[in-house]
């Protein structure tokens, strides 16, 4: 039987307001968050959250910001009235943290709400009910403090989907973290059933953003991380990036603003992993705090009810920035940070110690480029015996009239005293002991190298003696077709054999043993997810950390000590140098005070 037709009405407004308190209220951490945002767009320096049972039966924000005044506090509880937008243009250019017009009434809608606010120019605040809409004169210093009380009270099916008061408040303390980690100028205090448990003092100026990350996420962060900061045309990148030794299991201490605004965005977080793929190791989650500045014309904050994510106008360029910004980060060798003493400066190399050992590295010979492209195997070969070669063309290689060497405690990774079970070099520097896996440390090396000489190169080709058909998606065909220069690149050749068939007629010589039609689904399917040109680096990348592994001295290979040093000087001039190709470190740091604790010296 059909269904009966029913006709079309407009919905009641309570009900278009239910729908959108749906979409922006999700839980009390919702609240908060929409709160906050209104504290910060009115200049708000210090702001005080306060909750009962995890923000159910009550959430309070006092802020300090420039108040609303009393014939405006009525229109501020109506749907889409707001002062933060007025036309079209100013929607394509948002500079605030809320523009709709949409919390206050979403959250009125089912809760109790009260504004309790006082302009600079009022002799008293004016308190109203929303609720009754009863309007009256009260006491409060300027600023505006928002209560709302028994969250989801007039929807009660809505309050069986929270969690448990713990759960709750951890959610809003996770909120209020968010908003202090992209304001150290603004305090933060959060109270629960009348106790503090998190308080932030503001940090005005160029260091507040560091204080502000020691006093959230900790000091031991602050020391295991690198600080950032790159500008790529109309793109601004600052923050810290953690160290690979500090990744973590899960992505939960990923943290990513775009002006002010915290998002969880694909590009960024794509960007991110893809800077750390050459240090870390498995599927480990790399800790990062990103700060992206950029013309808000240039940016979709209106894509999502939340506002967490948003879309830009040119992701290539937010890509690259982040990338880039990320890389450079890491990218500089850190010698003698790990086990240091904490009241004594790492040791540093002299630049004259620099410029010698990095005019006396031997360069590749040019032809070693077409050799990985011929013949992969016979690469790995002289790959090997070349680099096996090195440590002693580089420490004989000493320019005429060089100046006498550094003392061994300016170098940074020290001077090496011994080899032991013919895999670590041990090294004395200013701070202690260094212990170095030279694999390791060779193999990180020699794939650096590698990527600077073949940037730009194909990778070779096999072609099939006969083509491997397969079914393929409409979406498979069209990367297929509009992706032929990156597959090339990549040295796979990908047509249509029919409307709904791909034949694969040539993959890389390397991988010609494997399974041309699985390879070839993968490429595609990761050339639509992401952008061609970061596919075919990261193939390439792969294929030169392997060549890398094979070619980097092997352990139990003993060697003279000039070798041992000549390795250490390249260590230090070289970027990434800490980690190998699996993310694995390659050196570590033993104070004399940890050496001095061993054998109980000084007690």
């Amino acid at each position: 039987m059909p269904a009966q037709r029913r006709p079309i009405r407009e919905l009641p407004d309570e009900l278009i307001s239910q729908i959108a308190a749906g979409e922006v209220i999700e839980r009390p951490a919702s609240v908060v968050r929409e709160l906050l945002d209104n504290a910060l767009d009115a200049g708000a320096t210090q702001i005080t959250v306060r909750l009962l049972a995890g923000g159910v039966r009550l959430i309070s924000v006092e802020d300090d910001g420039a108040g609303i005044a009393p014939d405006e506090l009525a229109t501020a509880l109506r749907r889409h009235a707001t002062s933060k937008i007025a036309s079209l243009a100013e929607l394509e250019a948002v500079g605030t943290m809320g523009f709709r017009g949409e919390a206050l009434a979403a959250i009125a809608s089912i809760a109790e709400l009260s504004l309790l606010s006082r302009t600079p120019e009022q002799p008293s605040a004016w308190l109203l009910d929303a609720r009754s809409g009863e309007l009256r004169p009260a006491a409060r210093i300027v600023g505006t403090t928002v209560e709302v009380r028994e969250l989801f009270f007039a929807v009660p099916a809505r309050r069986k989907f929270l969690k448990t008061d713990a759960t709750e408040l951890a959610h809003c303390t996770e909120a209020v973290r968010r908003h202090a980690l992209a304001r150290p100028d603004v305090g933060f205090a959060l109270w629960h059933e009348g106790r503090l448990i998190e308080q932030w003092r503001s940090h005005p100026g160029d260091a507040g953003l560091a204080q502000r990350l020691a006093d959230v996420l900790g000091e031991d962060f602050l020391a295991s991380s690198v600080a950032i900061e790159h500008s790529a045309g109309p793109v601004r990148v600052s923050g810290r990036a953690g160290l690979p030794d500090t990744a973590r299991a899960r992505a939960d201490q990923q943290y990513a603003w775009v002006n002010g605004r915290f998002v969880r965005d694909k590009v960024i977080a794509h960007a991110a992993r893809a800077a750390y793929e050459d240090v870390l190791h498995g599927q480990r989650q790399p800790v990062y705090v990103l700060h992206v500045s950029v013309d808000p014309a240039r940016v979709d904050v209106n894509v999502h009810p939340t506002k967490i994510e948003v879309r830009f106008r040119d992701s290539r360029e937010v890509h690259q920035a982040v990338r880039h910004a990320i890389e450079n980060a890491l990218a500089a060798p850190r010698a003698g940070q790990a086990g240091a003493p904490a009241d004594a400066p790492p040791p540093t190399a002299t630049p004259e110690a620099f410029k010698r050992f990095q005019a006396s590295a031997p360069a590749y010979p040019a032809q070693s480029a077409i050799y990985f492209e011929a013949n992969a195997g016979q690469a790995v070969a002289e790959l090997q015996a070349l680099w096996q070669a090195t440590p002693v063309q580089e420490a004989g290689a000493v320019p005429a009239q060089a100046p006498e060497p550094a003392p061994a405690q300016d170098w940074p990774l020290g001077r090496a005293i011994a080899q032991l079970h013919g895999i670590y070099i041990l090294a004395e520097n200013r701070a202690g002991l260094v212990l170095v896996d030279m694999h390791a440390a060779h193999e990180r090396i020699v794939y650096e190298r590698l990527k600077r000489q073949l940037d730009g190169a194909r990778v070779a080709r096999q072609p099939l003696l006969i083509p491997a058909t397969f079914a393929a998606t409409p979406q498979e065909v069209a990367t297929a077709e509009s992706a032929a220069g990156a597959l090339a690149r990549l040295g796979m050749e990908i047509t249509p054999f029919s409307p709904r068939t791909l034949a694969v007629r040539a993959v890389p010589t390397a991988l010609a043993a494997g399974d041309a039609v699985q390879l070839a689904r993968d490429v595609l399917a990761e050339l639509a997810q992401h952008e061609a040109s970061t596919v075919v680096e990261r193939a390439r990348h792969e294929l030169l950390a392997t060549m890398a592994c094979h070619g980097a001295v092997r352990a139990h290979r003993r060697l003279t000590h000039e070798e041992m040093n000549a390795l250490l000087r390249q260590m230090e001039a070289t970027e990434r140098s800490d980690q190998c190709n699996h993310g694995r470190p390659t050196w570590r740091q033993l104070s004399l005070r940890e050496l001095d604790a061993l054998f109980l010296r000084g007690r």
